[in-house]
């Protein structure tokens, strides 16, 4: 069982990575992938209650790898971290079922706090470069994290979420799994939504200050209007 999700997670990687061009290459080359490996060693001694070699496990992974992942956090199949280096996996952290995590990610807690602390990550999750996830909180599956997001909240499944503190700019159902799709670039930008919406406003009151009221203004005539 072991083995076979280890190549289950090293056939993901080469599925989704454009870059990869072998197996053996995912298998020998990538650090995301040995950051796994060696994180699911270090599990297993951490549910035995081998704390310390667990650790000791975890810590050689974050020197060999640049990626620190808690021996006690809980990884689903298929995980894809790519490239790697400075991603941060808590202790009570939990990543479900073929998720990719670029660099710069940290899943982590908000405090001192004991028990559950970090977050929990659906299916098919896309977390990109730099984003922060702090709390005890649900990470639905489908969905997306924006780069350099803050995430200090619930995210509904089927969400794409941008900005610091993140919030939501697109709900609904998703064709192609944010993970295996790999798109960082086009994310709905929230600031300039609400720009357009007071651009939007102002327009319609000059139109009646002006006498010229229209009942529709999202057609009304305005410099802005077609910009929104």
């Amino acid at each position: 069982m072991f083995f076979k999700d280890l190549l289950y997670d090293a056939k993901c990687i080469l599925e989704r990575d454009p870059a990869a061009k072998s197996l053996l290459e995912v298998i020998f080359l990538y650090p995301g992938f040995h950051a796994v490996v060696l994180h699911r060693i270090a599990h297993w001694f951490y549910k035995k209650k081998l704390f310390f070699i667990a650790r000791l496990v975890s810590q050689v992974n974050r020197f060999l790898t640049g990626i620190e992942i808690h021996p006690g956090a809980k990884i689903g199949r298929g995980l894809f971290i790519d490239h790697g280096m400075g991603v941060v996996i808590g202790e009570t952290a939990e990543i479900g079922d073929n998720c990719t995590i670029y660099h710069g990610v940290t899943l982590g807690g908000t405090g001192k706090d004991t028990g559950k602390r970090h977050p929990t990550i659906g299916n098919n999750v896309l977390i990109g470069t730099g984003a922060k996830i702090l709390g005890p909180f649900k990470v639905g599956d489908n969905a997306r994290i924006a780069a350099n997001s803050v995430v200090l909240s619930e995210v509904e499944p089927n969400t794409t979420v941008v900005g610091a503190p993140a919030r939501a700019v697109k709900r609904g159902n998703v064709r192609i799994k944010p993970s295996e799709e790999l798109d960082q670039i086009h994310i709905p930008d929230p600031v300039a939504q609400e720009l357009c919406k007071i651009l939007r406003r102002l327009e319609k009151i000059e139109d009646i200050v002006l006498g010229k009221v229209n009942d529709n203004p999202e057609t009304a005539p305005g410099p802005y209007r077609d910009k929104c």
